[in-house]
């Protein structure tokens, strides 16, 4: 199989693209520097093009020839507007459309879009609401499409080697004598990015996945606090993480972690 993975130079991507090469499918890879694809280079099946996946011609041309298409482009942070930023709207609704369109017209049989778990319009934060219109927006395109099948994955916070979470807080309690904390007691439930990526290839390879919607999230749910604190003991670097009133009692270099959240 000939799949194209949008976003593949990411976190999730780099996993996604040696699972698929494992496999034994033919990967591409489209990037907007080549030198970001550099980790993807010696896999044996793998393409990296430098692309601007965005552009309508260009995207058609990289759709164009291929079975499948996955989409993990996601950012967490956007200039402001209502109901969500301009730079949620171009990555999380255009373009996620733009796939959609490109896929239809390409004939290719099956678009696999990775969304993020708790996108809803009324969500409380603009990544929420943006990641819910994208959904929204390839739903609309295979209105009607018989023959053509897309899959929706909202997997919680995602955690692996090499990610930006449980490795962000590793660093920080390295350097700061307290974690302090806003949404110290949020409820998350992370997902190993090894079972992300086997939730990708399962929708590629079963029909039974075909125009549905999956939430991925790990056997246990923890406060956000827990988490961290499991990061900073994992890294040897042991430290109390509380919400920002209790830490500024006990600390005066306290640091305030703000996190968006993906759910």
């Amino acid at each position: 199989m000939r799949v194209l993975v949008t976003g593949g130079t990411g976190f999730i991507g780099q996993h996604l693209v040696a699972r698929l090469v494992a496999e034994g499918h033919e990967v591409v890879v489209p990037t907007r520097r080549y030198a970001h694809g550099r980790d993807l280079l010696p896999m044996p099946t793998v393409n990296v093009l430098q692309a601007d996946i965005h552009d309508d011609a260009a995207l058609g041309r990289l759709v164009s020839g291929c079975d499948a298409v996955v989409n993990l482009v996601g950012i967490l942070h956007s200039r402001r507007g209502q109901p969500y930023g301009p730079d949620f709207r171009r990555a999380h609704v255009d373009l996620p459309k733009k796939i959609a369109k490109a896929c239809v017209a390409a004939q290719v049989r099956h678009f696999v879009h990775v969304s993020a778990l708790g996108a809803s319009p009324s969500g409380t934060s603009g990544y929420a609401r943006s990641k819910a219109d994208g959904e929204k927006a390839i739903r609309d395109v295979y209105a009607g499409q018989a023959d053509l099948y897309f899959s929706i994955l909202q997997p919680s916070v995602v955690f692996g080697p090499e990610d930006q979470f449980m490795n962000l807080f590793a660093k920080l309690a390295r350097c700061m004598p307290v974690l302090a904390l806003a949404g110290a007691h949020a409820r998350l439930q992370p997902v190993y990015v090894g079972d992300v990526v086997k939730a990708v290839t399962a929708c590629l390879s079963n029909p039974k996945c075909r125009n549905n919607t999956y939430e991925l999230g790990g056997p246990q749910a923890y406060s956000l606090a827990e988490l961290v604190g499991f990061a900073a003991r994992w890294s040897g670097h042991p430290r109390p993480a509380t919400p920002p009133s209790m830490a500024a009692t006990r600390s005066s270099s306290t640091a305030l972690v703000g996190f968006m959240m993906r759910v």
